[in-house]
Formats: structure tokens, C-alpha cells, sequence
């Protein structure tokens, strides 16, 4: 090995004459081994005191500015992954001096580096990019939209195309040529790859149609799938449910099938009541003037209405919900009033208090409002507290609850039991 640099020629020269000292025979491959090795440890420490110098420098101005990306930078260890690309570069850059241009060692050991440099590029790309998809998501993505998918696949193509260059440079073949090549195994590629490749397809339908955020409340029909999504990535969508378990699903599961999305419930602020108290249908009479007059001095809210329907040319087609010709429509009358006189009831939103066609179980009195509350105790409570009212009230109006199964009466009122002949 002839050196092309003077101070490589320096160098050998006093390795030669420290061996000599030490009593070891002049030998030819000995001192190459020990100037390679002495070359290579020089590179290596200059090439690491040269990243420790650069970044202190840069953490120094991320702290001067004390901005957020300048913590964020810190806080994730960007800078300290970007800077290990500095180490490979400096040997690359020195050791060809101790070389002449035809050394297989060289060509060995440039190799071998070049294929190390590409992979720290990968990594100080790769930490660049999660440092720019923490950022956004933290300040800008206010949808919070799933693009952490679209990140994994921003960084499974750069590690695909580092491992392309770095084959077809170990093995001094153009990256042109080793896809050409790898197009005979396109089908198995697709089939290994199947999951990943639908994942990503998935995520981007979801971002663009904005069908799904982090922090949505979902529910998919035939899962077990009812909360809060945690996490979007390619091969998996996680939610965390009521119960506080994790559920995994597929995102492709949520393209291809259909799931109930609740955010537009959260972002209107009002939550629906669709509930139904079963009457008995015995139990629906005419209303007399006894029990108006009593409901009249029981109830100030249905005494005004009761007033309203004795106006001259008023008759039962101008009421929406509720009627006087039948204890039935005086409580569905009540039942309005009482609901648009609730302070947890949106009284801007739709109110209905209809009854539906017919069961063998009873007549069904459906209410339908919306709640001023999304949070899902207050709503129970609240919904809980009406229902309570309307079943123990009905007895006032003469409206019977149905009740399975239903109990026969005496005229005191205690169930009546049926005398079962004695056998003698």
C-alpha cells in the first residue's frame, strides 16, 4: 500500500520505525494493519468530536430562542439522531487519504461505510419527519385527524429506498436495474405487504372524508367496539372502551363496513331521547269534567292549558302534542309542557310526544327532545329523573303503565288472587 498523501506517508513511516523499535520484523502487512486501524480509531474521534461540538452548538440556539420547537426538538432527541450522520461522513472523508485509489481494502471499508451513512440519513429523516407530525399535531391538527398513518408510510419509503440504494451499491448495480428485477416478486411483495398496503389505503379515505379523529366516540355493529378512538395507524385502529379495555381493529374493517360515529352528538351539544312508556290501552277513557277539574287544581301548567282549549272556536287539531277529549291526550298534553318547562331539555331542538301504532303489549307514548348535555351520566340522570315523573304521575290522569305480567286488582287495590279449588 502506497499512501497518495503526505501526511500519510508521515505517518507510515513512523509506524515503521516505532515497530522497528519495538523488536518487531519489518513487515509490510503489519504496518498496513496498524495505519488502517490508527487511521480509522483519528476518524472515528474526530468524526465524534465534530458531532458533539455541532450539537452543542444547535442545542445552545434551540435554548437561546426558548421557543416551543426549540423544546420539542430537545424533548424528542432530534437533534442528537440527526447527528450521527456527522461520524460516517468524516471517515469517509479521510480515510481515502491513507489509501492508494486501486486498495480492495478501501473499496471494502467505503462500502461498508457508505451503507452506514445511508442508514443514519434514514434515521435523521425519519426523526425529522415525527418531529414535524408531533408538531402539527400538536398545534395544528385541531381535527385531530388521523395522520399518524400517513406517517409510517412517509417513513416505510424512505427506509425503502435507503435499502434499494445500499444493495445496489454493495453489489455495484444500478437501483434501476435491482427494481426491474424485483418486479418478477411484485405479487408476493402484495401479498406480504396486503394489511399494510390496505392500512394505508384506509387511513387516507378516513383523513380526506374526515370519517374518523382521534378522541371520536364510535361504535361498529357485530364488534364488541363502543368508545373512544386512542390511536390510528396502518395496521390498526385502537379504542378504548367504556369498560376501559383496548379494542384493535383493522382500518380497513371501518372503510369496507359501516360504524356510528358520535362526534356530530358532541359537537351539537344536545344528546336525543327516543324512549317509550307502553299504556294500557284498558285504561284509555274519555276525560271528564271530574278529572279536569282535578287536574286543573293539581297541575298549573296543563290549568292554563285547560283554560286555552274552553276559548271559543278552539278544538283539539290545534294542539301538536295533546288533546282534552281523553285522559291519554291530557297526559301527552302534560308530558309537552312538562318538557318544555325542564331546564335540561332544548327547547330550540325538535319535541315530540307521539303515540306510535299499536303493540299487543299496550300503546306506545314515544318522547322525543334533546337533552343540553353530551356527558353521559348527566344524560342517564337526567333522563332517568323524567321517566321517573311520567310513571309515577300517570296514575293521576288514570293511565295505567303496562306492566308484565300484568296483575289483576281487587277494589282495595291489592292484587287479586285467584282460589285455587282444594283437592280432597
Amino acid at each position: 500500500m502506497v499512501p497518495s498523501h503526505k501526511f500519510a506517508t508521515w505517518l507510515l513511516d513512523n509506524i515503521s520505525y516505532i515497530l522497528s523499535r519495538l523488536g518487531i520484523e519489518n513487515n509490510r502487512g503489519v504496518e498496513e494493519a496498524v495505519y488502517t486501524v490508527i487511521v480509522f480509531l483519528t476518524a472515528i474521534l474526530l468524526g465524534r468530536t465534530v458531532r458533539h461540538i455541532a450539537l452543542f452548538f444547535a442545542n445552545r440556539a434551540a435554548t437561546r430562542h426558548k421557543s416551543s420547537i426549540g423544546s420539542e426538538l430537545k424533548h424528542r432527541h432530534t437533534l442528537t439522531r440527526c447527528s450521527h450522520i456527522i461520524p460516517p461522513i468524516v471517515i469517509i472523508c479521510l480515510l481515502p487519504v491513507a489509501f492508494d485509489d486501486g486498495s480492495h481494502l478501501l473499496n471494502a471499508i467505503m462500502k461498508l461505510m457508505v451503507t452506514y451513512t445511508l442508514i443514519t440519513v434514514a434515521i435523521a429523516i425519519n426523526s425529522l419527519l415525527s418531529f414535524a407530525w408531533a408538531h402539527y399535531d400538536k398545534h395544528e391538527n385541531t381535527k385531530r385527524l388521523p395522520i399518524r398513518g400517513i406517517l409510517n408510510v412517509a417513513k416505510g419509503i424512505v427506509w425503502g429506498i435507503v435499502a434499494i440504494i445500499a444493495v445496489s451499491f454493495l453489489i455495484d448495480r444500478s437501483p434501476a436495474a435491482l427494481l426491474t428485477g424485483l418486479g418478477a416478486f411484485a405479487a408476493a411483495l402484495l401479498l406480504v405487504f396486503r394489511t399494510t398496503i390496505l392500512g394505508f389505503v384506509s387511513g387516507i379515505q378516513l383523513s380526506l372524508n374526515d370519517m374518523l379523529r382521534v378522541g371520536d366516540w364510535i361504535m361498529v355493529p357485530s364488534t364488541i367496539v363502543n368508545g373512544i378512538v386512542t390511536n390510528v395507524t396502518l395496521s390498526v385502529v385502537k379504542i378504548r372502551n367504556w369498560d376501559n379495555t383496548t379494542v384493535m381493529l383493522p382500518p380497513y374493517t371501518l372503510v369496507s363496513g359501516c360504524f356510528q360515529n358520535w362526534r356530530g352528538m358532541k359537537e351539537s351539544g344536545f344528546r336525543q331521547i327516543e324512549q317509550s312508556i307502553l299504556i294500557d290501552a284498558s285504561s284509555v277513557t274519555e276525560a271528564d269534567t271530574a278529572l279536569t277539574d282535578a287536574l286543573s287544581a293539581r297541575h298549573p301548567l296543563l290549568r292554563d292549558f285547560l283554560q286555552q282549549s274552553q276559548q271559543e272556536g278552539f278544538n283539539d287539531e290545534n294542539l301538536s302534542d295533546g288533546t282534552t277529549s281523553t285522559n291519554l291526550g291530557l297526559y301527552r298534553a302534560y308530558i309537552t309542557l312538562y318538557l318544555r318547562n325542564n331546564s335540561h331539555i332544548a327547547t330550540d331542538q325538535r319535541l315530540m310526544v307521539r303515540l306510535l301504532p299499536q303493540e299487543p303489549y299496550g300503546i306506545p307514548l314515544q318522547i322525543f327532545c334533546y337533552v343540553n348535555t353530551t356527558v353521559w351520566s348527566e344524560f342517564t340522570s337526567i333522563v332517568a329523573t323524567i321517566f321517573e315523573h311520567l310513571t309515577a304521575i300517570a296514575p293521576q290522569f288514570s293511565i295505567t303503565i303496562y306492566n308484565y305480567p300484568a296483575s289483576d286488582t281487587n277494589k282495595t287495590g291489592l292484587p287479586y288472587i285467584q282460589a285455587t279449588p282444594s283437592v280432597r
